[in-house]
């Protein structure tokens, strides 16, 4: 019998506008279970709810911030007592120059949750001097202040989440139909209507791409191989550069006029084609397949 994963709790906090909403975003992409803005008086419940046994979920981000103002003095109480129950947490703090700050909020236009006398300024020193006890605890404190939402990111896989990403990346293979529009989850798009419709061939119509006579006629020509040869070449050239970005999923789209012939052959001789590709993980999907023409 498999044992129960180890929860560990990771902790976001910092000054307001310093990018909690990118960190977050970032841990789930990574895999963890998130949840922002919680009270801090729920972090033991919280807790108990993913030591459960059978509860699958070890991984935890959770941001806490000035905006639970009202409960945030119990922040300290709720991390002793998670260290009673000997649950592991990291604290990540992020914070800014008071110029980026100014800056991000002017962009956004919105209040700062302590500006309650309509100062900017006010607010953001305010909420320095109440974070300050808590930055000192922090196991790790990023300065946001020069950094550009990519560079944020990558500091964060980097200083936080190195060994915890995956090394691979899932590429899914999806035919479609153009007379049904474009896939807009797409990262690439490839339009197979340069070769010749089976839909018109009466003994090939009735079937799908998924049929061995309809793959050999769309997939055996010149044209095909080439174009093929064209793609694999360049997937593979790109897949180094996906792993470099942490982009652990791609879309490639392969088109035809009725996602049910050319499309889908291609998509699953891609898929095969890529299937023993180092540092690489396939799926295919067929968007338009069961649709009638």
């Amino acid at each position: 019998m498999m044992a129960e994963p180890l929860l560990h709790i990771t902790i976001i906090t910092g000054l307001s506008g310093a990018g909690k909403t990118l960190a977050v975003d970032t841990f789930e992409d990574a895999g963890y279970f998130c949840v922002d803005n919680m009270p801090p008086q729920m972090l033991p419940g919280m807790a108990d709810l993913f030591s459960l046994p059978g509860t699958k979920v070890a991984r935890v981000a959770l941001v806490f911030d000035i905006r639970g103002r009202e409960f945030f003095c119990e922040f300290d109480q709720a991390l002793k007592e998670l260290e009673r129950r000997g649950i592991p947490y990291r604290i990540i703090f992020l914070e800014a120059d008071e110029e980026t700050l100014i800056s991000r909020y002017q962009a956004t236009r919105r209040a700062h949750p302590l500006s309650e006398t309509g100062s900017l300024m006010e607010g953001i020193c305010r909420e320095r001097l109440i974070l300050e006890s808590l930055r000192e605890r922090a196991d790790v404190v990023i300065d946001t202040s020069h950094l550009n939402v990519h560079e944020l990111r990558r500091q964060i896989q980097d200083a936080v989440l190195a060994g915890e990403l995956t090394d691979r990346v899932l590429i899914t293979f999806m035919s479609f139909g153009y007379k049904y529009a474009l896939p807009l989850e797409a990262d690439i798009v490839l339009d197979a209507r340069f070769l010749p419709n089976p839909h018109w061939v009466e003994d090939l119509r009735p079937l799908t791409g998924m049929d061995a006579a309809v793959s050999d006629y769309v997939i055996r020509r010149p044209e095909a191989l080439g174009f093929l040869e064209r793609v694999t070449s360049l997937l593979s050239y790109l897949v180094p550069f996906f792993l470099q970005e942490r982009k652990t999923h791609v879309m490639v789209a392969v088109g035809c006029t009725g996602g049910r012939h050319r499309s889908v052959a291609l998509a699953e001789e891609l898929a095969q084609l890529f299937e023993k590709e180092p540092g690489v993980d396939v799926s295919v999907r067929h968007r338009d397949l069961e649709r009638q023409s």
